[in-house]
């Protein structure tokens, strides 16, 4: 069912109505926001803000990085001690995690907090709910959750057991939770907030104009073993699409700092090297010049929807990884715009289909469909509903303090 703000809500939802503290909640409130990876920070930092906006005073601590620092938050734990990179990075990173673990269980003791709130980092995120829901009487709230859509639904049922309330971001979560009777709600999702309109599609748009300037955005991802994977692949298909379009030009991302020497070496050894360059930042600066991307799959790829960027997604790994997907993912999309509309509004090609060749073919088939595939991302933001996530989130984490008051409140002994 979907209320006046077109947010479809489960059975049994938090109210959403609160604009500033409208209960009884004394003076300094204590939230601990619990995340492992940039892009929890990131998230996180929004969370950070609208608790403020909408309860002034209240004091967030958690594991995070620098953007949750800079929203007012007191980091105990940083998060770039918990990423990592190699087989020795790994391994070093267990002991950071236990370390991690073991300072959040003594600021559970020194310093409770009134609510929990756990953005993604499921393996740490999950552990720590059932120690809390073991030991503490702390309402937990699972903001950005495991994407149990896709792999490892036996989630759920830890889920339900160590939770008290999912702040969902997708809207095809929301029978997943509900056939669970998981307390549920789909606030909305926050890349609406980070995008927050529409690009227009007129001949102004210098992203139509491809008599001079064709621009073909690449995105290889995030991870090492993507960027090895498909750089490769994704210079190969440029160089095929070159041959077609003499003045076609290409922006490879390199949206992490540490990865911009690998990039850079990659594309420098290629033959198709001249054709590109690299754009470190924000993948920002490529929607808005590229009338077209190559892009992995993940989060960037509905970022490029929201954008109104037509994109061809790409993926490929290790034939076992593969094998074990097909047995483990039910998706019949991979693509999170696909999973949204329910259509495939970005082609996907992946694992054999991820050559140059294909790639290549595909990118010029869409080139002069462009305004279509546009009008099909608009799709997108239409189903994820307005703007707001990190204010409904926070109102839902504050409504759990005023409910765990409310209760502990009965068993209270008369005066």
């Amino acid at each position: 069912m979907n209320n006046s703000h077109g947010l479809a809500r489960s059975a049994d939802p938090v109210t959403l109505s609160a604009t500033r503290c409208n209960f009884d909640i004394k003076s300094a409130r204590h939230v601990m926001i619990l995340t492992g990876e940039p892009s929890g920070d990131f998230h996180g930092a929004a969370l950070v803000r609208s608790l403020k906006h909408l309860c002034p005073g209240i004091r967030i601590t958690g594991i995070g990085g620098k953007a949750m620092a800079e929203q007012g938050a007191d980091i105990f734990f940083p998060i770039d001690r918990l990423s990592a990179m190699g087989l020795v990075q790994v391994i070093k990173q267990i002991g950071a995690i236990k370390q991690a673990f073991s300072l959040v269980k003594r600021r559970l003791r020194t310093d409770p907090p009134d609510a929990v709130v756990l953005i993604d980092y499921p393996g740490f995120n999950l552990k720590t709910a059932a120690f809390i829901k073991q030991h503490y009487d702390i309402p937990v709230c699972y903001y950005i959750a495991p994407k149990v859509w896709a792999w490892n639904a036996k989630r759920l049922d830890t889920i339900a057991k160590v939770t008290d309330h999912v702040a969902l971001i997708f809207p095809f979560e929301i029978p997943i939770y509900k056939a669970k009777k998981i307390s549920a709600t789909y606030v909305g999702n926050p890349l609406v907030d980070e995008y927050p309109q529409s690009l227009p599609v007129s001949g102004k748009d210098k992203r139509t104009d491809l008599s001079d300037n064709l621009v073909v955005g690449m995105l290889p991802g995030s991870r090492t073993a993507e960027i090895d994977n498909l750089l490769p692949v994704m210079l190969d298909a440029a160089g095929i699409i070159a041959q077609k379009i003499p003045h076609a030009r290409f922006l490879i991302s390199s949206g992490i700092k540490r990865h911009e020497e690998r990039i850079e070496n990659i594309v420098s050894h290629h033959p198709n090297g001249k054709l590109c360059r690299v754009v470190t930042g924000r993948p920002k600066q490529i929607f808005d010049q590229a009338c077209l991307l190559v892009a992995a799959s993940g989060t960037v790829t509905l970022e490029a929807a929201l954008n109104l960027v037509p994109t061809v997604i790409i993926y490929k790994m290790s034939f076992v990884a593969y094998r074990l997907a097909l047995l483990l993912v039910k998706t019949e999309f991979v693509g999170l715009a696909n999973l949204i509309v329910g259509s495939q509004v970005m082609p996907e090609l992946l694992q054999d289909n991820a050559n140059s060749r294909t790639i290549s073919e595909t990118v010029l088939a869409m080139l002069p469909e462009l305004d279509s595939h546009r009008q099909k991302l608009r799709q997108v933001r239409k189903r994820l509903g307005l703007p707001g996530a990190p204010k409904r989130a926070a109102a839902i984490i504050l409504n759990l303090i005023h409910k765990n008051d409310t209760k502990n409140r009965k068993y209270l002994p008369m005066p």
